[in-house]
């Protein structure tokens, strides 16, 4: 009986172990993307490049898989986030930015783990494309001025913009277009250490042609859609840098609430300066105002003295730049200190030694600062044994001592030192100095009941260091553990009566902080000094803080809370609870965390699971909330075949789906369908039972009837279990017409007849009129009308001027085509033959390749070439026909790669689809048309079978 039972055990636990292997899952992930994208292209087959204009809307989805559910993260830097761009979304699936701007480019990290492995990681670099207003300057060539500024001299006219990716510069003179050689008196380049930031156009030994209205355009080849921006220059024989006139003295020295007013005249300049204020190469005062030339600055005080510049400019030369320094008259920071006789170890003042009494004032301007003594309210005179000095205010602070020889009992009294300026207008600053058998130097202590002070976070805490002695000195506090900065931002705080107050404590402004005297209104002697500790509680920081957990009746699962950090944190108290009903209460020792065992879940075990994890400052909680709930459906939509109609105006599809993780809670009894049309509010809802267990990755499936043509519907499907409703999904369906007949898309309209571009290519490609193209940008290639001659007909073409490259491709995808059986659950039994036709126009010296493909649903990720055609082809429009033979749902995928320069566009025009064989292909094509898939088996077939027949033979 103990072998059996052994065994049983054993059994169990294996058991046990292949259901969480089968039931659980390690992460995975991908980024998918939506919003405003210009372009998505794959970076060394690794990591894609998501191409967006400033302020756009970015927009990034991350999905992951993964049992149970994974977390998500975004970051800008991989595992961190350090670099949070929005707090509140980054833990969202979802990553948006609205308005983007430049800065906001770069590497985005979409990290999802679930505690199963290592955590899936997938990045995108975001690129964010821009275009600034061009800038124009012009120079004169150095060592050539002289009276005359442009007067037979080379001039160099600079344009720059700031633009991602590089920009291109033309310059044209008047409608001229300018380029290198057009002109023997122009040249055109980009300096070598700035190369693709700017465009010089040097215009050497000026000429009387030369005084002309100039243009520079910076483009980016409309990537992006972003326009070219231009800027004009008129250059003149008055052409010249700014000059200006600053009517005022410098330095200017007011009075406090004095009104400043500063006057800068423009002289000279061609085009007319603009004038601009700065202060101190800041903004200005809020309070300052400015009318044309005029700076006025109302009641004047010590924050705004500085220096006040004037700036004229042009862009010819260099700005012109006048400046003066504004000095606003003021005395702070009084302070003294009673320095003992220096031969002497004791620190006190007794009679027949020498003592100093220091004072020291900050004076602006420091040149009119003047001190007087006084003793007892009495003028006070320097003799042999008063000394009266007074330090050079350029070399420090203004500084004044007293200096008192072999004191007598008749010195003692009160000192009075009176700082003032010579002008008056400004009060004056008197500190009174006491010098008695009371004076001593100073003496710190800490209250017994203040060291260690015990505080909560968000508490308001006072440190106190008592301090005794006459005077008593300012005292500075600091830290004394480490060397970061005080709760103020300061790494020192002064404190006149010995408190430090902290306001709302946090656990970082924990430790052992220190208090000391200074010289400042006290003795310049060795510092007194005290140390005291600050203790901060704070309640526990747990994880998980909340989580979602589905289980079905019967089944065990375990809760688990951990501590992350905590203080006090030796003994915590924990209490679990269902809702309000108590569960069980303990306390953690040793351990970090807790857990709870649940045996067999039963209906009243539903609900909130709460863990309170608790020290004397509070407590922190884990969330649990344990459902019965399904997860949602996932449809399958690369379904086989999906829509067939066999009535005139309604059709059918048959919609299949999957179910996420069917086995995590009680089996699904069947599932709600919702079904509506698009844009209208109301549903239609029945269900479809499930008599069956469902398997993971099973595909479900139910056939919808009676759509009305060419209608799309919304469609919501709800798992049912006998908890009740699970997680709903939807999806929409979109009528999508069989090839019956003949399709024709000329591109005169808009939506391209619901073409679309390939993403994951290096470019796209673009609508154009021949009415609208720019010749002079791209000669000789591309058509210079549509297929049919007009030119105000439009067609399609790939643009190969840069940032193109070599190799680089452009896909063009037809909207989908169906084949369709005659009944729901039939078969298409032949293939039937299309023609697929074209026109295409391959002109220029550079073209590259037009390539063909056949994309079908039931070959996924294969598309099979049927036409192929490279070289320049004339400057006519051609037509292509080609025979195919699709099984299933299909596209046409037409491939423009670059060629080796830029004269390579490719154009195409007049797409057709149409049912049967093609009649009468053109007599001088150079095309390939390529076996259809079913009648490469065939030959295959028949080739296997002949090398049978030969090896029996032998």
């Amino acid at each position: 009986m103990q072998f059996k039972s052994l065994g049983s055990v054993r059994l169990i636990m294996f058991l046990k172990e292949v259901l969480y292997h089968v039931l659980t899952s390690p992460p995975n992930v991908r980024i998918i993307h939506s919003g405003h994208a210009c372009n998505i292209e794959e970076e060394r087959y690794t990591e894609r490049v998501y191409t967006i204009r400033e302020g756009e809307t970015l927009e990034l989805t991350c999905l992951v898989s993964g049992h149970p559910r994974p977390q998500i993260r975004w970051t800008k830097t991989a595992g961190s986030a350090t670099d949070r761009f929005q707090d509140s979304s980054v833990f969202n699936e979802t990553l948006r930015i609205t308005r983007i701007q430049r800065h906001q480019g770069g590497r985005y990290y979409c990290k999802a783990e679930n505690g199963l492995g290592t955590p899936a990681i997938k990045s995108i670099r975001v690129d964010v494309y821009y275009l600034d207003d061009p800038i124009v300057t012009v120079h004169q060539s150095i060592g050539e001025a002289k009276e005359q500024f442009y007067y037979e001299r080379t001039v160099f006219l600079r344009c720059a913009a700031n633009s991602n990716p590089p920009v291109r510069y033309s310059w044209r003179r008047g409608r001229e277009f300018l380029s290198q050689g057009s002109d023997k008196g122009v040249e055109i380049y980009e300096p070598f250490f700035t190369q693709g930031e700017t465009k010089i156009l040097k215009l050497k030994n000026l000429r009387p042609q030369d005084y002309a209205n100039y243009t520079c355009t910076a483009s980016v080849r409309n990537v992006c859609g972003i326009p070219d921006k231009s800027l004009l220059f008129r250059l003149t024989n008055k052409t010249a840098s700014p000059t200006i006139k600053l009517l005022v003295e410098d330095p200017i020295v007011a009075n406090p609430g004095q009104t400043v007013v500063l006057v800068c005249i423009i002289s000279g300049g061609e085009p007319t300066p603009t004038l601009t204020w700065v202060r101190n190469n800041e903004e200005l005062p809020k309070k300052s105002n400015l009318n044309s030339e005029t700076l006025t600055i109302p009641a004047i005080s010590t924050e705004d003295a500085g220096v006040y510049s004037c700036v004229a400019s042009n862009n010819v030369g260099n700005p012109a730049k006048k400046s003066t320094n504004i000095v606003v008259r003021a005395l702070k920071k009084g302070r003294f200190w009673i320095t003992p006789d220096p031969y002497h170890n004791d620190d006190n003042i007794q009679i027949g030694r020498e003592v100093k009494i220091s004072c020291q004032v900050e004076a602006t301007p420091p040149e009119e600062l003047m001190f007087s003594w006084l003793k007892n309210g009495r003028p006070l005179r320097s003799s042999e044994r008063m000394v009266i000095t007074q330090t050079d205010p350029d070399v420090a602070p203004g500084t004044t001592n007293l200096d008192i020889i072999d004191l007598k009992f008749t010195d003692f009294g009160t000192y009075t030192c009176v700082a003032s300026l010579k002008n008056g207008g400004i009060p004056e600053i008197s500190i009174d100095v006491n010098i008695s058998s009371t004076t001593v130097p100073p003496n710190l202590t800490v209250p017994q009941e203040k060291s260690p002070l015990l505080s909560q976070e968000g508490d308001t805490v006072e440190l106190q260091c008592l301090v005794s002695g006459k005077p008593k000195p300012i005292i500075l506090w600091s830290r004394a553990d480490k060397e970061v900065p005080m709760p103020d931002g300061n790494m020192q705080t002064e404190s006149y009566d010995g408190v430090l107050r902290i306001v709302n404590v946090s656990r970082e402004m924990a430790g052992t902080y220190r208090c000391q005297t200074s010289q400042y209104n006290g003795f310049n002697v060795k510092p007194r000094e005290a140390i005291m500790e600050l203790i901060v509680l704070y309640p526990p920081t747990v994880e998980p803080v909340y989580t979602e957990i589905r289980q079905g009746l019967g089944r065990p699962f375990l809760l688990s809370c951990r501590v992350l950090r905590a203080h006090p944190s030796k003994v915590l108290d924990y209490e679990w609870k269902l809702g309000t009903r108590l569960l069980t209460v303990g306390q953690l020792h040793t351990r970090d965390e807790t857990e709870y065992h649940v045996r067999a879940l039963n209906r009243e075990g539903y609900g909130a699971y709460t863990c309170d994890i608790k020290n004397e400052a509070g407590a922190g909680r884990c969330t649990f909330l344990v459902t019965g709930k399904a997860y949602a459906p996932e449809f399958y939509y690369d379904t086989y075949s999906a829509l067939w109609q066999n009535k005139p105006r309604v059709y059918g599809f048959k919609l299949q789906w999957t179910q996420m993780n069917p086995n995590a809670v009680d089996r699904i009894m069947a599932y709600r369908l919702g079904i509506k049309q698009t844009g209208h509010q109301r549903w239609w809802e029945q269900e479809i039972p499930i008599e069956d267990n469902i398997q993971k990755g099973e595909l479900l499936t139910y056939n919808l009837t009676e759509l009305i043509k060419p209608e799309a519907y919304q469609v919501r499907l709800t798992p049912i279990t006998r908890f009740g409703e699970g997680d709903s999904t939807e999806r929409i369906i979109r009528y999508c017409a069989p090839v019956n007949g003949k399709f024709h898309c000329g591109f005169d309209e808009d939506t391209i007849c619901m073409f679309i571009q390939d993403k994951t290519e290096e470019f796209d490609w673009t609508r154009h009129s021949a009415s609208t193209r720019d010749t002079k940008y791209t000669p000789n290639t591309g058509p210079s009308s549509d297929r049919t001659g007009s030119k105000q007909g439009f067609y399609m073409y790939i643009e190969t001027s840069r940032p193109r490259l070599e190799g680089d491709k452009a896909r063009l995808l037809t909207p989908s085509f169906n084949i369709a059986p005659k009944n729901p659950y039939g078969n298409v039994a032949t293939s039937p033959t299309y023609c697929f036709s074209f026109y295409y126009h391959m002109y220029g010296k550079h073209i590259g390749t037009l390539n063909v493909y056949l994309r079908q649903k039931s070959q996924t990720g294969q598309d099979t070439s049927v036409w192929t055609l490279s070289g320049n082809q004339g400057d006519r429009w051609r037509q292509a026909r080609v025979n195919i033979n699709p099984t299933s749902s299909f596209q046409m995928v037409l491939e423009g790669i670059r060629g080796s320069g830029i004269e390579g566009d490719i154009a195409i025009d007049d797409v057709t689809i149409e049912e049967g064989e093609c009649r009468d292909p053109p007599p001088s094509s150079n095309i390939r048309s390529l076996a259809s898939p079913a009648a490469v088996h065939i030959w295959q077939l028949w080739l296997t079978l002949l090398l049978v027949l030969v090896g029996l033979r032998r």
